[in-house]
């Protein structure tokens, strides 16, 4: 059995996921959302999201991650602190020893979907239908970890395949 943690770096809210895979099972075990205090100052903010990723990875110790890139249309004012607390994400998971993989939104859309145009709804649903859930999981950002997991998993045996044929070990 692999575990698997996804995640949706942001700076007000850090979304994340955990599922564990085994052979061609998927299972839910976590999701939630890292939110900070936007009153206190970025470094205190990023402290914070890197002690509660630190504690998650503690717990549930997964062996891989799919990490949402960063994405910006328009503003990139607003990209700039999603790009620290995604910092503070790939540290988080470098301390721990898992490499991340990086996904664009539109990767992850196809990969859960079919489509790079999925709406943030569609995402949610084949996100609680692919782990079997109850109801949608919530809020949006973690949503999005899950699917960045889900991503993840889908992908990882192509990355597997293309450290053999490079004559690598994977990951």
């Amino acid at each position: 059995m692999t575990t698997i943690f996804g995640i949706d770096p942001g700076i007000a809210s850090t979304g994340y996921g955990i599922i564990a895979v085994d052979g061609n099972r998927m299972r839910h075990l976590a999701h939630g959302v890292i939110t900070t205090n936007a009153r206190e100052q970025t470094g205190a903010r990023l402290k914070h999201i890197f002690s509660e990723l630190e504690a998650l990875l503690k717990r549930y110790r997964p062996a891989e991650a799919g990490v949402e890139a960063l994405y910006f249309s328009k503003n990139i004012t607003s990209a700039i602190p999603v790009a620290h607390a995604r910092g503070v994400v790939l540290l988080a998971l470098a301390q721990s020893g898992i490499e991340a993989r990086e996904y664009t939104p539109q990767a992850i859309k196809s990969a859960i979907v079919g489509e790079g145009r999925a709406t943030k709804q569609q995402i949610t649903e084949f996100v609680r239908v692919l782990l079997n859930l109850p109801e949608a999981p919530t809020p949006d950002h973690a949503s999005d970890a899950l699917a960045a997991a889900i991503c993840h998993n889908n992908i990882r045996g192509y990355h597997a395949l293309e450290h053999a044929a490079l004559g690598k070990a994977a990951p």
